[in-house]
Formats: structure tokens, sequence, C-alpha cells
């Protein structure tokens, strides 16, 4: 018989509607639903605590040459995936559930419906039929890709001008 091997987490911050953890084996940290979501609530409102002219691996682009730290800071704690369950939402500045979150849940994104070119790009491994394996930004995905995912305004109209060349 073999015996799975699962990953434990433990609790670091708790913040009304999820919570910051910490993987046991890796040492990262991941923010998971405290509460149920569903597909189009507004999980939290955000603001931009710095406004910076260039990317960091913690920043959220909202222009050209604007890029922004988030405020609740733990919001940081917002992984990738390729099949994300939530979106940030700069015109609104709300954090939105994609679809159905349970609690537990964690709250995942897709990294270039919000970044033209990333400050650090990776390799993806999040297992999902639709993952990119590259994550460089949404300059480096098809129309077609980018079709599957709700994109930042900003994101939209760099893909048009894209097109337009």
């Amino acid at each position: 018989m073999i015996t799975a091997i699962t990953t434990a987490y433990s609790m670091v911050s708790k913040h009304g509607f999820a919570d910051v953890m910490q993987n046991g084996l890796t040492g990262e940290k991941s923010l998971h639903a405290a509460a149920f979501f569903d597909a189009g609530d507004t999980i939290c409102l955000f603001e931009a605590e710095k406004i910076l002219e260039t990317a960091t691996y913690l920043t959220i682009q909202t222009g050209e040459q604007k890029h922004i730290t988030l405020s609740p800071d733990f919001l940081q704690y917002v992984n990738h995936s390729c099949a994300p369950n939530i979106f940030f939402d700069t015109q609104q500045m709300q954090l939105v559930a994609l679809r159905e979150i349970e609690p537990g849940d964690e709250l995942l994104f897709f990294y270039p419906s919000t970044e033209w070119e990333m400050a650090q790009p990776f390799d993806c491994f999040c297992g999902n039929s639709c993952c990119l394996h590259q994550i460089k930004g949404a300059a480096y995905i098809t129309a077609e890709e980018a079709s599957r995912y709700r994109l930042t305004a900003f994101i939209s109209e760099q893909l048009l001008n894209r097109q337009k060349s």
C-alpha cells in the first residue's frame, strides 16, 4: 500500500474573507477563501498603496508605466493559475470571483490578465489542461489564448493595439 503525501498548511494570518496560509514543505504563502463566493461576487475592494514606473513581482500593471502595490497588502499572496478563480478589476478596484469559491479554496489569478511583460517570468506547473507553461505576460500570449480570460482594460487595449500593428 502506498501512502499519499499531503502538504500541511499552517495559518499565518486571518483577514475576514481570506486567510494567509503557509505551505509547510515549500514555505510558500498563499491566500485562501474564508467564506463562500458566487461567480461575479466582489470579494473585496483594494487600492494602490504605491504607484511605480516599473514592474516588480509584487505589482499589478494599470498603465504603460504604471504599476501599483496593493492595499490591503496581504493580497500579494494571491498566486497564479492558468485556470483562475479571481480577477483584479483595476478599473473598479475590486477583487472579483470568476466562479464559485468554497471556504478553503486558494485564491488564484491569471498573471497575464494584468501584466503586459512580467518582471519575473516563470515556468508554470499549475497542471490545468489550459496551462500555458511559460508565464511572461500578455505580450507573449496569442489572441486565442487571451480570449479565454478576463483581462484588465489596459491589457485588452494593449492586445488590440498589437492586432492593429
